[in-house]
Order: C-alpha cells, then sequence, then structure tokens
C-alpha cells in the first residue's frame, strides 16, 4: 500500500514538467539518470550522492516537494544502485576517483543538454561532497552554486576529532569491547581496508541513537517502500555498496584544504547539528577559510547524517531562502547581458 502511494506521489501532471528515468551511455558504461520537476524553466539541480554506492534514487518520494521548485537531476553512480543492477561487477569499468570524477562531468553536461540550461546548482551529499568540492572548483561554468550537505571535509588524516569522539561515544555507553575495536582501527598506520572501513563505520553509527534511528526509518524505510526499486534491486542496492567500498582507501590521502579554499561560485553548507560522521565543527572550520562571491552556512536542528533527509522540506526551506534568490538573480543578469 505506501509504495502504491508514493508511485502516485511521484507523477508529474504538469504540461511543463519533466520524468525521465533511463540508462545514458557514460564513461563508456549505461548509467541510470532521473530528470524530475514540475516545471523545466526552474532551475537545475544535480545531485552527487555519498556512499560510496548509496544512490540517491530511494529518496524520491521524502524530496517530491523539491520537484516544484527545481528540476532534480539524480544519478546512480558506477557501482551504484541501478547503474551497478545494469550490467552487474564486471561491468562496472574502471572504478577510480578520476573516473567517477569524469562521469559526473558527462552527466552534468548531459543534463544541461537534456534541458537548455547553461549551469546547474550542484548539491553534494557525504562523500560525494569529496567529488563535489573538487568540481565546484575546478568548473564554476557549469555550476551556478554549490551545496554541500554531510559535507566532508578530508584532511589526510591529521584530525583525530571524531575518532576521539566515537570512542568516547561508546565507553559512555558502556561498550568497552567495541570501544577496543574502535581503538585499534584509528591505529591502523596505513589507509583502511574496505572491510575495516565497514567495520569502522558500523561503530559509528550504532555508538549514536539519532545516526541510527535515521539509517533505520530514513534511509532502509525510504529503500523499502520505493516505488522506483524491485525487491531484487533492493538486493542489487547493498550489493552495489559492498562492491564500491573499494574506492574508500583512495580517499585516505585527500587534503581538501591543500587542493584549495578559493570557489568561484556561490557557496553554501547545510549540516545536520548533530552529525556524528561529519560532524558540523569541521565542515564550519573549512566553510570559514573559504573565499567566495556569496557563502553561507546553516545547521539543519535535530538531524545527524543524512539531514536533508530527514528534514527535506527543512532542507527545501534554506535552498529556496539562500540558494535560489542568488542563482536565480545571477540568471537574470545573464539574460539582460
Amino acid at each position: 500500500m505506501r509504495r502504491a502511494g508514493h508511485a502516485r506521489h511521484l507523477r508529474v501532471h504538469s504540461p511543463n514538467g519533466i520524468d525521465e528515468q533511463r540508462f545514458v551511455r557514460i564513461g563508456g558504461i549505461e548509467q541510470w539518470v532521473s530528470i524530475r520537476g514540475e516545471n523545466r524553466a526552474n532551475p537545475v539541480m544535480i545531485e552527487i550522492h555519498g556512499g560510496p554506492g548509496a544512490s540517491h534514487s530511494i529518496f524520491a518520494a521524502r524530496t517530491r516537494s523539491w520537484e516544484e521548485h527545481f528540476t532534480v537531476v539524480r544519478w546512480d553512480m558506477r557501482g551504484a544502485g541501478k547503474t551497478f543492477g545494469r550490467s552487474g561487477p564486471q561491468g562496472q569499468g574502471d572504478m577510480s576517483f578520476d573516473r567517477l570524477y569524469e562521469d559526473a562531468l558527462d552527466v552534468t553536461r548531459y543534463a544541461g543538454e537534456r534541458l537548455g540550461a547553461d549551469r546547474a546548482v550542484l548539491v553534494a551529499s557525504s562523500l560525494g561532497s569529496v567529488f563535489g568540492l573538487r568540481l565546484a572548483r575546478n568548473h564554476p561554468e557549469l555550476y551556478s552554486a554549490y551545496v554541500g550537505t554531510d559535507q566532508n571535509i578530508l584532511d589526510a588524516g591529521r584530525d583525530t576529532s571524531v575518532h576521539e569522539a566515537l570512542v568516547s561515544r561508546l565507553r559512555a555507553a558502556g561498550k568497552h569491547k567495541d570501544a577496543a575495536a574502535a581503538e585499534v582501527l584509528g591505529r591502523v598506520p596505513h589507509p583502511l581496508t574496505a572491510d575495516q572501513r565497514a567495520a569502522y563505520d558500523k561503530l559509528t553509527v550504532t555508538s549514536d541513537p539519532l545516526t541510527l534511528d535515521t539509517l533505520k526509518r530514513v534511509v532502509l524505510g525510504s529503500l523499502w517502500f520505493s516505488p522506483l526499486h524491485s525487491l531484487r534491486e533492493i538486493g542489487r542496492y547493498f550489493a552495489g555498496m559492498k562492491f564500491s567500498a573499494r574506492l574508500t582507501p583512495a580517499f585516505a590521502a585527500f587534503d581538501d584544504r591543500a587542493d584549495g579554499t578559493c570557489f568561484e561560485l556561490p557557496f553554501y553548507v547545510f549540516q545536520g547539528d548533530r552529525d556524528v560522521i561529519t560532524p558540523p565543527e569541521r565542515a564550519r572550520s573549512f566553510f570559514d577559510e573559504v573565499e567566495a562571491p556569496v557563502k553561507e552556512f546553516a545547521l539543519i536542528e535535530d538531524a545527524s547524517h543524512f539531514a536533508a533527509f530527514r528534514h527535506p522540506d527543512r532542507f527545501l526551506h534554506l535552498l529556496l531562502t539562500r540558494v535560489r534568490p542568488v542563482v536565480a538573480g545571477a540568471a537574470d543578469r545573464s539574460r539582460a547581458a
């Protein structure tokens, strides 16, 4: 019943609307791209999902209201969701940061050509924000604004505060065995393997009640009741995440500050105020160093990781009050010129 209700909720009735979900040849393989909105004249929003392998297509029903104000482009990266399900592990090609980065550029150009838009608002979440920062910094000609949420700031391992907070939470909860396991993983002198990272992430999620509740109700609930995913595709969703985990060791050496804090486009960070995975303090510290034509930072209250999907209406309010006026104003000036 709930899946059927979500399917009805997702129908686009506007004569100027768009609802396209198809496989597009990107980077040599078939990749799933969704373009949805009530008015093609609205600003284009391109999402870069996290994970790795955690497609945002499962959140379509939760974020339906976004499509009244933006044309939302969602893409299942190679190794993720429907893209992974299309051709399986043998058909994903090169699973590297550089390859996925180029894929993101190709998706951006595809969406721009399909919708007749010169630029798009880039919304990047969690691990996707690692790509997002670099896309926004290097290609301001393609994006009208950058919006980071669950903003991930990498510093080549210098800041150990997230690890220390995890161990403290586990000890405070009396989970001494888990605390010891976390300490061991934190002392590993080289990048964690995919399996070690999965074990560490599980300790992080289960150490915080709000994060665990969000994972169960928002993430797993959205996946289970998604009208866009069959039961078989739900299994493939998790298989894609496991497959994509091979990407994570490469990120250990990334350093966002070393790569630069100057952006030639409006720069926004909307972060959950209780996020223990990508804490708001780290995101704020990086944000304070950013130089951009316009920049704003806002907290989403009572939100852990997946803040935009736990509170989609609050996130939309921030988009409409902070981002859309700036983007619309820039578009008007461009047309006048």
